[in-house]
């Protein structure tokens, strides 16, 4: 039987369409490499990844990176509601996607922020009308704040960006619910995606958000043991729940989903180990939730993985926003194997050297000089780049001419030519 992955990978790369994104986020020399990949693997199964020879340095894309289909969509409307709406205030829900080249250039363009990507207001919602234009961004919004802003007259449907993904986690969510089984989050409590999915997970039944292994192994202890510890439950998940989650009773029919944003590897540990711990309950039952596991952040976290399985590099550049999760994750596959630096774009070159996200310290840091001078083999070294799935081709080309610009070598033209021909 064909998997549930595998059958909705078919179903978009069957239906999915070009998006009318503007041009500056797009990458010639990106779209040359992608191109030819997709020619010779249309269904996207080669997840090794790209090599581009300047002499002086290898240059090695992964397999996967840069726009989802999710943002694309997202974008292509955005820009959309700005173009239909001349001299309208127009308005997104939060960033629309977690890049800020992205959300300034439509702020500026005129579109406001009404929340933080915490959820803080920071435009009061009782002055908003019929007249006024609201983006919902790729990450959705809760039940109550749509339902909220209908009753002030905003159409929320016409502009709503919302992942198709992430819809079909809620519709999930939703299905389980309905069926009195407990949903279980995987994800990160305060990100808007995470939220978002609690309130719908909220309409129909209980749900729970774990953020991580750790968190998850307590859960998990505690409904195999420690049942009659409800204290020490509430000290863990308190406000992290539904409203009347009785943890003795709603934890015994569960399922889990996750923010699709976050590791496909770890959320199937989760959910592997929530099923052990149910398994121990003669009362339990475990629905089956692995369709809902985004396509795209799959394929992005599993190119990664295949460019450091194909020898991975010297060092790793890592291109997005430093808020973005998805973006997080791929900096995390690559800090097991190698050094590796999580960039904005080619402006966090400076003077003083690159600066950089460090994720254990929440801080930026600077290296003078973060490119080796030689290879492990004392030869040209290979340096990796990446991005998230919110991060436009065009940032990653500017990062990529940055190391080219360091180490010279043979031009670009050249090797691009040189790639489609070994490519044909």
């Amino acid at each position: 039987m064909v998997s549930e992955r595998l059958r909705w990978r078919r179903y978009f790369w069957t239906h999915m369409r070009s998006f009318d994104i503007p041009e500056f986020y797009r990458s010639p020399i990106i779209a040359r490499v992608k191109a030819r990949r997709k020619a010779l693997d249309p269904r996207k199964q080669d997840f090794t990844p790209s090599d581009l020879d300047f002499g002086s340095v290898r240059v090695r894309l992964a397999r996967h990176f840069g726009f989802c289909f999710g943002v694309e969509n997202a974008i292509e409307i955005s820009y959309k509601a700005v173009d239909e709406n001349p001299g309208k205030r127009i308005f997104l829900l939060s960033q629309m996607i977690h890049n800020p080249e992205v959300n300034a250039d439509l702020e500026s363009r005129g579109v406001r922020f009404l929340h933080d990507t915490l959820g803080k207001e920071l435009v009061p919602l009782d002055t908003l009308g019929a007249d006024d234009v609201v983006i919902v961004p790729a990450f959705g919004a809760t039940v109550e704040l749509e339902r909220r802003l209908t009753d002030l007259g905003v159409d929320v449907q016409k502009y709503n960006t919302t992942c198709p993904f992430v819809e079909k986690v809620w519709k999930r969510s939703a299905q389980l619910g309905g069926q009195e089984f407990a949903v279980i989050i995987h994800g990160k409590p305060q990100h808007e995606e995470t939220r978002a999915t609690f309130s719908h997970a909220a309409e129909t039944g209980h749900a729970l958000v774990v953020k991580n292994a750790e968190e998850t192994e307590f859960l998990a202890s505690w409904m195999e043991g420690e049942r009659a510890d409800v204290a020490g439950f509430w000290a863990r998940f308190e406000g992290r729940t539904t409203e009347g989650f009785d943890p003795r009773q709603h934890l015994r029919r569960v399922g889990v989903v996750n923010q699709t944003t976050m590791l496909a590897a770890d959320t199937q540990a989760i959910a592997d180990r929530i099923k052990q711990a149910v398994d121990a309950d003669p009362e339990g039952q475990f629905a089956n939730t692995r369709d809902t596991l985004c396509y795209a952040t799959n394929d992005n976290q599993s190119a990664t993985q295949g460019a450091l399985l194909a020898g991975g590099a010297d060092v790793a550049l890592v291109v997005g926003g430093y808020n973005s999760s998805n973006t997080s994750h791929l900096v995390e596959l690559c800090e097991e194997k190698m050094p590796t630096f999580f960039v904005r774009n080619e402006l966090e070159w400076k003077e003083d050297g690159v600066h950089h996200f460090d994720m254990h310290t929440g801080q930026i840091a600077v290296t003078p000089q973060p490119l080796p001078a030689a290879g492990a083999d004392g030869g040209a070294p290979t340096v990796l780049i990446t991005s998230g799935a919110s991060c436009p081709d065009a940032s990653v080309e500017r990062v990529l001419r940055r190391v080219l610009a360091h180490y010279g070598g043979r031009d670009v033209e050249s090797v691009l030519t040189e790639f489609e021909r070994t490519h044909a």
